[in-house]
């Protein structure tokens, strides 16, 4: 479904991605796996249009899409959860998700505004409440069930875990459990190997700007000396 090759992208002078490339199938689970730094954030803003690459290419679909804007990916039905969330803090939590409801690409709309808050059970009770009026883990909800809003065919979540409380935490797991057994694809970016190994298909690990590692996620979480070796664990 998508495959993204020899892409090399620049911040500046300074040579950020460096050949990376990795391949995603429909409805697998795929975790990007990287110290900081190495390039993971950035990969994922190149293929989604915020940072065009210098040379290399995105597919989606066998149809060349490399550099094309952040729009016209979510319409081939990308949703994107970004590092910081990215909500709306002037809206309320339900003008955030009708805002990106739409059908999907087939047509179906089976993520409604009644299946998010049903999955979302804090959000229901806030939904008069602006974006800035809730704490850290609702804003991480509030992004999910509004990419899911979209009906997308790949959800990206990139660190949706990052500075949470332990039980918000356990939650988004549970929901990302849930996102992949409909058969959503899904590229998952986050701190903790051990769950992103636990709830992916398969993992690519990165280094200065490359994909050094990957394979099954279960292979690779048995290799725990290429993981320390790569991941500093």
């Amino acid at each position: 479904m998508l495959s993204i090759a020899d892409l090399n992208t620049y911040y500046g002078q300074a040579h950020i991605l460096r050949g990376a490339g990795l391949d995603l199938p429909a409805g697998t689970a795929l975790g990007l796996l990287g110290r900081n730094g190495m390039g993971k954030t950035t990969l994922i803003r190149t293929l989604m249009g915020y940072v065009r690459p210098a040379s290399g290419s995105v597919r989606w679909e066998n149809r060349e899409v490399t550099g094309w804007a952040p729009e016209r990916m979510a319409r081939l039905g990308i949703g994107y959860v970004p590092e910081g969330r990215g909500i709306f803090p002037n809206l309320s939590v339900r003008e955030n998700l009708l805002m990106s409801a739409r059908a999907g690409v087939d047509g179906k709309r089976e993520w409604t505004e009644e299946r998010v808050l049903a999955t979302f059970p804090r959000l229901a009770e806030r939904l008069g409440h602006g974006g800035q009026q809730l704490s850290g883990g609702e804003q991480q909800m509030l992004s999910i069930g509004r990419a899911l809003m979209t009906n997308p065919t790949l959800m990206i979540l990139d660190e949706a875990t990052e500075g949470l409380a332990p039980l918000i935490v356990t939650e988004i797991w549970r929901v990302i459990g849930q996102i992949r057994a409909t058969g959503i694809s899904t590229l998952i970016v986050d701190r903790d190997y051990r769950k992103v190994l636990a709830h992916t298909d398969r993992a690519a690990v990165m280094e200065k700007g490359r994909i050094v590692l990957a394979g099954a996620s279960d292979t690779l979480a048995a290799d725990t000396e290429a993981l320390s070796q790569t991941l500093g664990v």
